[in-house]
């Protein structure tokens, strides 16, 4: 991933978009433009919805606000607390199995992202191990954002 863009402005750590132009500022420095945010942003859903992972705090802060969800309306859907959001999202808690399967759901719907996950196969990708590969995007054509 030496040529990959590692794209922590989503507030994700493990995210990084490969084949992204790389041009020069008016001072010389090397920048970045992302254009089409908001399918980046959805493809990036994708890839913590679909990929067999436990979800971190901070991938559960990417869907809540994707959503357009504050904690207190997640966690009134979820029929828990204001506190037990708050502590998955700091990670203090670890995020009960069958919370995230919910979300995973809501974020399918809620973000239409066509993915085709019943209830089983969500439950398969929620009780795998901890995220250990990074997301991978392919951003050449910023039109058509896709997970590699």
């Amino acid at each position: 991933m030496n040529d990959a863009y590692h794209y922590t402005e989503c507030g994700l750590d493990n995210v990084f978009i490969e084949g992204m132009s790389v041009v020069q500022d008016h001072s010389g420095e090397d920048t970045v433009t992302i254009p089409a945010i908001g399918l980046l942003h959805k493809v990036i859903a994708e890839g913590i919805v679909q990929l067999p992972s436990k979800m971190t705090g901070k991938e559960l802060r990417f869907l809540r606000t994707e959503m357009g969800l504050t904690q207190e309306k997640l966690a009134e859907t979820l029929k828990v607390t204001l506190l037990t959001v708050s502590r998955w999202e700091r990670e203090e808690n670890p995020i009960k199995d069958t919370a995230e399967m919910l979300i995973r759901l809501m974020a399918i719907k809620r973000l239409d992202l066509g993915a085709e996950m019943d209830v089983d196969s969500v439950s398969e990708k929620v009780t795998a191990a901890p995220r250990t590969d990074p997301i991978r995007i392919g951003g050449q054509d910023p039109k058509r954002y896709h997970l590699l």
